[in-house]
């Protein structure tokens, strides 16, 4: 199976790239974000490669880290998420995102993807809970907060300043995040409107 490949951008077509390696042409089929960042034709390239082997034919995925391709096996693992659906996925979020998305129960963040209905997305960030990847960059204060958001278990103060950071046209792992940092600095007890005020003070740093 390959595992990954080096060589020289060949051509690009709406959804693959050609890369050359020694004189052998591979096709490579890559999300919309992974082209985008690929340097031009006639320059050197590595992908990280996952081999989908079928009766019919054999189909190389590319990706620029193993980080990615690990996210596009595992995203498959979600009833009704194929090759195609993943690949937008992670055309639309990197995976920092995405694990933020899953890990604050952001199903928003993940139906901006072209192709995503509101159903699957819930899926995705439900079956993913506890399969993703540890979240290296997302705060464990963020997900408890998220979680207790989700299951209305949250302090009222605090909803009540999630909601208004959303109202303000903020994400809702945005406005969770801000509002995490806010309460954590202002202590038990504070009021929705000095969560806000110190929310926005974080988002704009």
């Amino acid at each position: 199976m390959i595992g990954k490949l080096k060589g020289v951008i060949d051509s690009y077509a709406e959804d693959s790239v050609i890369l050359d390696v020694n004189g052998v042409g591979y096709l490579v089929h890559c999300s919309a974000r992974t082209l985008q960042e690929l340097p031009r034709a006639g320059e050197p390239a590595v992908l990280s490669i996952e081999t989908h082997v079928r009766e019919d034919q054999i189909r190389l995925f590319g990706f620029l880290n193993d980080i990615e391709r690990e996210w596009f096996k595992l995203l498959q693992t979600v009833q009704g998420v194929g090759t195609k659906v993943a690949l937008a996925v992670l055309g639309t979020l990197k995976p920092s995102d995405l694990a933020a998305a899953i890990a604050t129960r952001d199903k928003a963040m993940v139906a901006r993807t072209p192709g995503v209905g509101p159903k699957v997305a819930e899926r995705i960030v439900t079956e993913l809970k506890d399969k993703a990847p540890a979240y290296a960059d997302v705060d464990p204060a963020l997900v408890r907060l998220s979680g207790a958001l989700d299951e209305k278990r949250a302090p009222q103060p605090i909803s009540d300043a999630v909601s208004a950071l959303v109202n303000l046209g903020y994400a809702q792992v945005q406005a969770a995040a801000a509002i995490a940092a806010a309460a954590r600095s202002a202590g038990e007890g504070a009021e929705t409107k000095t969560l806000i005020r110190l929310g926005l003070r974080e988002l704009a740093k």
